[in-house]
């Protein structure tokens, strides 16, 4: 067992500022697209045992997939909590703050503890990396340390992890070799994985099919476990039925144990009923688009599943109270009024169809202006296609990311679905067009990448993001050629 410190011997004198600097000299997926293959998880666990195993000891429950994953988490999350669980939840991306990404008891967590639990990663990160003087640690290893350091020190007893990227190979995918021993110890095993929907993402680095992509968030599946699985495509479930079977894992298909009737439904919150294998629930949800309710009976099942291997209660009260306390920015979130200003994270074709299906249904729209902005790579056809039919007009601009995709390449997706398009030198000038299109009785729909989407929070806000305090900018910033506005038809 390990000797170290613990979180709180490190609050004083850390500074979140120098920390984020620090976070910043590794390489870093998310910031930067570098990516770097690794053949197994051992520097992980090492960094881990120096820190004294953090991330065992209570239960958890273990969230992958390709949609829905994060909103997924964050009701799990509410849910145990208004079960009286003192619970802790990484997530991620963030926002605007990394803070977000560790949440204690519902909140992320304040800037010192932030702080001190990277410190105390850092730290065990130096004393690890000789010994793997091959491989390096990335940002995601550290954070996913330090969320557990801090759930650890702060008394957390139950925990939902988001895995960042695929599953078998992610940071978070540590419960293995705990599960295993739990089983030959014979004891009882409080662990739990959700798979959210799978579609095609990254496929450069998990696989170009949907099974191929369905097997790495498999990877994630424990021995002898519980395995919810929210509403799949049958390729993807046949392959989670598969590694299931190898496992010994209970595979619980959500589809197949839930009967969902949705009573009303509005911009604001939807009304449903839910009928499981366990039990009967009535609740209000305050995020829109039908693919929330399979979030929420997803994350409903995984509450039970937790509650039942884990030995404590779980109401139709705690589920009520739980999901009606749900907040979860940039997914269908309404930032103005006048003109009607929507946000939402739909980073793919498939997302940006649902959120067309529910600006329709749920905000009773027939068209709109859009601004919309995603990372180099993606498919953005897929996503202008999903749209195309829906836009009065697409506005679209640089924004400070050094992964944004050039807006000149993003227009030619959208000028292919004969969609009117605008190019503008910034963000501002692209929503002010936008809103200027959309008059006082239209709407402007900001959508794409997650960092698109906190860019536009930002804008409208004035919130300040930890990109910026780590004075990391995008290196098509200062370009001096950035083109001004153009009307591309």
């Amino acid at each position: 067992m390990c000797n170290r410190p613990s979180l709180r011997a490190y609050n004083a004198g850390v500074d979140y500022d120098a920390s984020l600097h620090w976070l910043a000299t590794l390489l870093d997926f998310e910031r930067t697209g570098e990516f770097t293959q690794r053949p197994d998880l051992v520097p992980m666990h090492a960094l881990l045992s120096v820190l004294g195993d953090p991330h065992r000891r209570r239960p958890t429950v273990h969230v992958a997939g390709s949609k829905g994953k994060g909103s997924t988490a964050v009701m799990v999350e509410a849910i145990l909590g208004a079960g009286g669980r003192v619970t802790g939840a990484y997530v991620s991306p963030h926002l605007h703050r990394y803070t977000e990404r560790v949440r204690v008891a519902g909140v992320p967590c304040e800037q010192a503890v932030f702080a001190a639990a990277l410190t105390a990663a850092r730290e065990a990160m130096e004393v690890v990396a000789p010994r793997f003087p091959d491989r390096a640690f990335v940002a995601f290893d550290a954070l996913t340390a330090a969320g557990f350091v801090a759930f650890r020190d702060a008394g957390v007893d139950t925990q939902v992890i988001e895995v960042g990227l695929g599953g078998a190979l992610d940071s978070t995918n540590v419960f293995q070799e705990m599960q295993t021993a739990s089983r030959d110890q014979r004891s009882p095993q409080q662990h739990v994985v959700v798979i959210t929907p799978i579609s095609l993402e990254h496929t450069a680095v998990l696989g170009s099919t949907i099974a191929e992509i369905a097997a790495q968030k498999a990877g994630i599946i424990t021995h002898g476990g519980a395995v919810v699985v929210a509403p799949q495509r049958e390729s993807a479930l046949d392959v989670f039925r598969a590694v299931a079977a190898e496992r010994g894992a209970q595979l619980i298909e959500v589809a197949r144990v839930c009967q969902m009737t949705r009573s009303s439904a509005s911009a604001d919150a939807q009304e449903f009923k839910l009928k499981t294998a366990r039990g009967t629930y009535s609740a209000t949800l305050p995020l829109a688009g039908r693919h929330q309710l399979d979030n929420a009976a997803t994350a409903i099942v995984a509450a039970e599943a937790l509650a039942s291997c884990a030995g404590f209660d779980l109401t139709p009260a705690h589920v009520r109270e739980g999901l009606a306390k749900v907040v979860w920015p940039g997914r269908l979130e309404v930032l103005k009024r006048t003109p009607l200003v929507i946000i939402d994270g739909a980073h793919n074709g498939d997302s940006a169809k649902r959120m067309v299906a529910a600006l329709r249904e749920y905000f009773g729209l027939a068209r709109a202006v859009f601004l919309f902005g995603t990372l180099a790579g993606k498919d953005a056809a897929a996503m202008a296609g999903a749209v195309g039919s829906f836009a009065d007009h697409v506005h679209l601009a640089r924004w400070r990311h050094a992964r944004a995709a050039d807006p000149r390449e993003l227009a030619d997706a959208f000028r292919a679905t004969d969609a009117g398009v605008s190019i503008h030198g910034d963000l501002g000038a692209a929503y002010e067009a936008a809103a200027a299109d959309a008059s006082a009785r239209g709407a402007v729909v900001a959508f794409g990448s997650i960092a698109f989407v906190a860019a536009v929070r930002e804008y409208l806000l004035g919130i300040e993001s930890d990109m910026l305090r780590m004075a990391f900018v995008s290196p098509h910033s200062a370009e001096s050629d950035a083109p001004g506005t153009q009307d591309q038809r």
